[in-house]
């Protein structure tokens, strides 16, 4: 083990988001700042102050020395006061002084009664905790606070790093044992963050299963305790992490104050929202504490993942759109560069595990027919793989399927002017298989014990140094012999047998932490490797998306369920938490192999189509007709994609709870070009669509429309002016069962968007 550990994430997210190397340390004068940062110091009230887009955010150390949050909200102006911290009186006997305190990063110790941020034993048994401010320094462009414990010789360095253009903060914490003594973190969040007192709170977060991600939830605050989180080893789907909290009864997508947030970690975590009973809230985040037990021995330190939180007075769909601006500008890797997501084309569904050169070749020369500009293989090009019962972890070329190993293809699909992709699940293997004949010790398990499989296939432990280095080895070789530009890299089931035999008892329960840290080290180097090859994030569908896996990969695959209309619902979902640039969708066969439900290809594609456009249907099977109409809809996105990847989302009628409508405007960056979606799934009677009002164009610029699908009514204006299509709208005629229509507005004048 090594002695420092490190979340290679979470530091490559706030490596982006430095600014001016100028260090300013401790006090010398009555306000400290760093020259060209957002961040300030007011040493003679004791108040740390960051003003970032159209936030403030601040804190202060009170008489008792604890780190007490004073304003999250709307930006205040320049001279504005705040503070200084006040301790909290004593309420009760119940209620002693400090108990109450809204503290930055609570020690579990003294009084308090509120989820505590960081929770410790000590080799004495002593688990008592109390971190008050030591010092702190604005290095970087980014703000380090650090509190100690004294008497058990414990610090915390607090470290908030800030986005300028949307106001999010990014927070974690590095855990440093400075005692002689070993001891044990029972609880390590990254941060908490602290709302204005208030009874009138709604809290939105994500939910799903396998097939059935991002589902919406929302529900009244209340005194209490919500725990979001996943006990899975992977980020899971059943919660995602990330949440909104908004104020009033009568917040919407365009109205209202709201407090949003997520986690970048790929392992267990938790999300933990609590109110009480004087009505102040407290979202802490971090590792999940379930089974969690890390040991630092004299001189190690532990870093928390980063938990990145914001705030707008304007609305849910504003606090997504910061979110996507600020994924797309310091999370995606490369984000200063963002290029086109090209048109995919993947074979599962054409060839399942039943793969071999020639038929691969056939579908590869009637995808670049279609316009296609990537081309996947997908699982069963590799080992005995003939099924999922074996092969998964022999990464060897299956010279059955491929007597010249990949070579012939990869040369074929560049040929027709395609990149190559390829299916790696690089933690999993199946029992049946070389890989575990050899080393059946390198899974994860609990010695003696039986072992559980999921799709007959085990977890290896990444925690091992000699399992990241296969894993790492396996697909540098792979990259390095064959020129491959994406891998989909999958990861099909939960953890079970969490358990690392090798290490001493004390030391096994680290496997949370290292494993994702060394998922983390294998992404990063594979990245610096081989900087060209693009990597999807794909868990089963969308089982592992978050923040941290983000930052090392390209783009992700919310569901396996790509059913158009179900899609719908899925894809408005994510949408609250990440940028339909990240977010993949395919046009599969009819009926769908889900849920048995038929589509016309229309309305497939264009719910494909808001986000990055591939083809999984077994293509070879289409009508001349069919491939007519795929022609015509990837020509169109070529035109729209950067808009709907990289522009603004307004969400205008949303799909969730099986609602019989659904649309979404993209509008460009620059405002020279918008595009909506408009969906029916169920004609109701005689009901007309309802009036779309677009959102977001500039007022005073002339647009005109021009339609993908569908029919507008009768009378529409071909060219109006963007205040027009915000208060006069514009009216879809859309009837029956799954019906759909897209239409561009172009700005008079603007230079039309091309494809390639």
């Amino acid at each position: 083990m090594r002695t420092k550990t490190t979340v290679v994430a979470a530091m490559l997210a706030l490596s982006t988001l430095v600014g001016s190397a100028v260090t300013t340390v401790g006090a010398t004068s009555a306000v400290s700042q760093q020259q060209g940062t957002p961040i300030r110091y007011d040493a003679e009230h004791r108040v740390f102050r960051i003003d970032a887009g159209k936030v403030t955010y601040a804190f202060g150390v009170n008489g008792d020395g604890i780190l007490q949050t004073l304003y999250w909200g709307s930006r205040l102006a320049t001279d504005d006061p705040i503070g200084p911290a006040t301790v909290h009186k004593e309420r009760s006997s119940f209620d002693p002084v400090g108990a109450n305190t809204p503290q930055e990063y609570a020690g579990w110790g003294g009084p308090i009664t509120v989820m505590p941020d960081l929770k410790l034993h000590f080799a004495d048994g002593n688990r008592d905790l109390i971190l008050r401010y030591d010092s702190y320094k604005i290095e970087n462009g980014s703000l380090q606070v650090t509190l100690r414990d004294s008497k058990a010789d414990v610090t915390v360095a607090l470290r908030y790093i800030v986005d300028p253009a949307t106001g999010i903060i990014g927070r974690s914490a590095r855990i440093e044992n400075h005692a002689s003594q070993p001891l044990t973190i029972d609880r390590a969040a990254a941060a908490s963050w602290n709302l204005p007192p208030a009874t009138d709170y709604s809290l939105r977060y994500l939910t799903g299963t396998w097939a059935g991600e991002w589902h919406v939830r929302t529900r009244p605050l209340t005194p209490g305790a919500t725990e979001l989180e996943s006990r899975r080893g992977s980020t899971g789907d059943e919660n995602n992490p990330w949440f909104a909290i908004a104020r009033g009864a009568e917040w919407n997508e365009s109205h209202g104050r709201v407090w949003f947030g997520a986690l970048a970690w790929s392992g267990s975590w938790s999300i933990h929202i609590d109110q009480d009973i004087l009505s102040q809230v407290r979202v802490t985040g971090g590792f999940n504490p379930f089974d969690f037990a890390y040991r630092l021995e004299p001189g190690q330190g532990l870093d928390t993942p980063v938990f990145y939180a914001g705030y707008t007075d304007e609305g849910i769909g504003e606090a997504s759109r910061l979110m996507h601006k600020f994924e797309l500008t310091r999370i995606l890797p490369g984000s200063s560069k963002l290029k086109p997501r090209p048109v995919l084309y993947n074979s599962w569904e054409a060839t399942e595990f039943k793969v071999n050169e020639a038929d691969q070749e056939r579908l590869a020369e009637k995808a670049a027919k279609l316009g296609v500009e990537r081309f996947v293989i997908d699982d069963g090009w590799f080992g005995a793989r003939n099924s999922d019962h074996a092969g998964l972890g022999d990464w060897v070329v299956n010279r059955e399927k491929f007597p010249n190993g990949l070579k012939p293809l990869i040369d074929k699909v560049h040929g027709l002017d395609m990149s190559f992709g390829i299916w790696v699940e690089p933690e999993m293997v199946n029992p049946d298989s070389d890989l575990y004949r050899q080393h059946p010790d390198w899974v994860l398990n609990f010695e003696g014990r039986q072992r559980s499989v999921a799709r007959n296939q085990l977890v290896l432990n990444l925690a091992r140094e000699d399992v990241r280095a296969y894993v790492f080895n396996m697909l540098d070789d792979l990259l390095s012999k064959n020129d491959i530009q994406f891998l989909k890299w999958d990861y099909n089931r939960n953890w079970s047998e969490p358990g690392w035999p090798q290490m001493p008892p004390e030391q096994q329960q680290k496997v949370y932490v290292a494993y994702v840290q060394n998922l983390y080290d294998i992404l990063r180097r594979l990245r610096e490797r081989h900087p060209n090859v693009e990597i999807e994030s794909c868990s089963g569908g969308g089982a592992r998306v978050d923040l941290g896996i983000m930052g090392l990969t390209d783009e992700v695959w919310p569901s396996d369920n790509t059913d158009p209309s179900d899609r719908l619902s899925i894809q408005d979902g994510f949408s609250y938490a990440y940028a339909p640039a990240v977010m993949m969708s395919w046009v599969t066969g009819s009926p769908n192999w889900v849920n048995g439900r038929r589509s016309s290809l229309d309305f497939r594609f264009l719910a494909s189509m808001q986000g990055g456009l591939g083809i999984g249907a077994n293509i070879l099977e289409w009508t001349p007709a069919e491939d007519a109409t795929a022609r015509a809809y990837i020509a169109a996105y070529k035109g729209i994609r950067e808009t709907v990847l990289h522009g603004r989302l307004y969400r205008l009628l949303s799909p969730q709870d099986r609602a019989p409508q659904s649309a979404t405007e993209s509008v460009a960056a620059d405002g020279s070009q918008a595009v909506l979606f408009a969906f029916l799934r169920q004609g109701q009677e005689a009901l007309a669509y309802p009036t779309l009002y677009l959102q977001g164009l500039d007022d005073a610029a002339q647009y005109r429309y021009r339609l993908i699908h569908g029919k507008v009514a009768a009378g529409t204006p071909a060219v109006a002016s963007g205040a027009y299509w915000k208060h006069h709208g514009i009216d879809i005629e859309l009837r029956g069962d799954l019906d759909a229509a897209a239409v561009v507005f172009e700005r008079v004048g603007a230079q039309k968007k091309g494809g390639r």
